[in-house]
C-alpha cells in the first residue's frame, strides 16, 4: 500500500487547493485531483505521451509520485480493458491541465474519478515541465501533495516529506506480487511452459508469451526453485517490479540456481537487475530515472535502435567495452540506451540465458521490441531439440 491518508473523493474538489512539496524544499501550489488527502513517495516523471492507464496500473511505479510531462492528460477517460493490474500502483499523480470531458467510445469514466474512487490523492494546474526540469537538475527526491481546505503549514508539510521513507534500499516486490500462483495458458497449440517470478508483473507481458503458444505460471516473489520446477518449465521468467535491486537477494539466489541448471532464462527491468546481480554485477540508482514510451535503446547484437517503453530508477553496472567472466560463463551488455549510455540489457554467452532493462510487452506501446518474446521462445526452441538430440 502507499504511504497516504486519503480523505473522500468531491465533486467540487477542482476548487480544492493542493500543495506539492518537494524534500529539498521547493513548492508547487494547484488543484486538487483524484481523491482529497495526503500522500508520500518518491517524486519521479514520464515522458509518455500516451498510455497513462497502462502507466498507472503499472506495479513498478510502487511507491512513486508521477510526474507527467506531457501537459494534456486524461483526454481518453479510463477503460475496463487496458488495466495491467488489479489496481492503481502509483501513490501520488501530477498533471497540468486535465481533460474536463474525456472522449473516446471505450470510456467507462474520467481519468480522476478513477483515480478518486481509487484513493490516489493527485495534484493539478502546477507548471509540470519546471517541476520536470528540477528533478533532471536536483534528481528524483521525496515528495508529498497535501490537498483540502484545511492544509498544514509548510514547515509541518516540509517536516512530513523528509520523514517519509526513501527509494534507495526499499525491498517492495512481494508486496505488488501475487500470493497465489495461476496460469495462463497457451493461445492456439501449447508449445512450451514457462515459470514466471512475479516480481510486480504486468498483465500484458505473460499475455505476450501465450501468443505464442506458451503456457505461462505466474509465481509468488517468494518462490523456491522447487516451485518453480514443479510445473516442469521449458523456460523460466523474471518480471519488472519495483523497489531497489540490492535488497532482492531471494530473486538474485533463485536466479542463481536457474543458471546453475542451465534452464533458459529471461528477465526484463528488475529481472534484468537481478540477472546482473545473479553475476556478479552492482546495481545504483540512476540521478531521474527513465520513465515514458519513447526511449531510444540499440540492440548491439543486431545495431538495430528500437524505440522503447521504460519505468526504472536503478541500472546494472557493467562494462560497455569487454566481455566479461562470471561464475556462468561468459557474459555481455546487449543492450544500450542511448540518451546516457545506461546498460539496457545483458546476455550471456555459454549459457541460455538473457535480459533486458526496458518492457518489450508493448502496453502501451511501442512495438518495437517485440522480437524479444520470439528470442525467448528460440531459446528453448533450442534446448529442447539440443535435449532430444542428447
Amino acid at each position: 500500500m502507499t504511504t497516504s491518508k486519503q480523505g473522500s473523493p468531491s465533486k467540487r474538489k477542482e476548487a480544492l487547493p493542493a500543495v506539492l512539496v518537494l524534500e529539498d524544499g521547493r513548492m508547487f501550489r494547484g488543484r486538487a485531483y483524484g481523491a482529497v488527502g495526503e500522500t508520500f513517495g518518491e517524486a519521479v516523471f514520464s515522458t509518455g505521451m500516451t498510455g497513462y492507464q497502462e502507466t498507472l496500473t503499472d506495479p513498478s511505479y510502487h511507491r512513486q509520485v508521477v510526474v507527467m510531462t506531457a501537459p494534456h492528460v486524461g483526454n481518453t477517460g479510463v477503460n475496463d480493458e487496458d488495466m495491467e493490474s488489479r489496481r492503481i500502483w502509483v501513490s501520488g499523480y501530477v498533471v497540468r491541465d486535465p481533460a474536463r470531458v474525456p472522449s473516446s467510445w471505450r470510456s467507462r469514466r474520467s481519468l480522476d474519478e478513477e483515480l478518486a474512487a481509487q484513493g490516489v490523492v493527485g495534484i493539478s494546474g502546477i507548471d509540470t515541465r519546471a517541476l520536470t526540469r528540477h528533478l533532471r537538475e536536483r534528481g528524483a527526491m521525496r515528495v508529498g501533495i497535501f490537498s483540502g481546505n484545511a492544509l498544514p503549514d509548510e514547515g509541518t508539510m516540509l517536516a512530513e516529506v523528509r520523514q517519509a521513507p526513501e527509494m534507495a534500499g526499499a525491498d517492495l516486490s512481494a508486496e505488488v506480487a501475487t500470493t497465489e500462483p495461476y496460469v495462463v495458458p497457451a493461445i492456439g497449440e501449447k508449445k512450451f511452459t514457462v515459470a514466471a517470478v512475479d516480481l510486480g508483473i504486468k498483465g500484458m507481458t505473460p499475455h505476450r508469451m501465450a501468443e505464442r503458444g506458451i503456457e505461462v505460471h505466474v509465481l509468488p516473489a517468494t518462490a523456491t526453485v522447487e516451485d518453480v520446477y514443479a510445473v516442469n518449465p521449458d523456460g523460466v521468467f523474471f518480471s519488472n517490479g519495483p523497489g531497489d535491486p540490492s535488497t532482492a537477494d531471494h530473486p538474485v539466489a533463485l536466479m542463481q540456481a536457474v543458471l546453475e541448471r542451465g534452464t533458459p532464462l529471461f528477465g526484463i527491468c528488475f529481472g534484468n537487475q537481478i540477472l546482473g546481480r545473479a553475476l556478479g554485477f552492482g546495481t545504483y540508482k540512476l540521478k531521474y530515472g527513465h520513465r515514458g514510451i519513447n526511449q531510444p535503446v540499440q540492440d548491439r547484437t543486431t545495431g538495430k535502435v528500437e524505440v522503447t517503453a521504460h519505468n526504472h530508477g536503478f541500472a546494472v553496472d557493467a562494462p560497455l567495452d569487454k566481455v566479461s567472466d562470471t561464475p556462468y560463463g561468459r557474459a555481455e551488455v546487449s543492450h544500450v540506451c542511448l540518451n546516457d549510455n545506461v546498460v539496457e540489457g545483458l546476455q550471456l554467452l555459454d549459457r541460455p540465458a538473457f535480459s533486458v532493462q526496458y518492457h518489450p510487452e508493448a502496453a502501451a506501446g511501442p512495438h518495437d521490441a517485440a522480437y524479444l518474446f520470439d528470442r525467448f521462445t528460440s531459446l528453448m526452441s533450442t534446448v529442447l531439440m539440443e535435449g532430444q538430440r542428447a
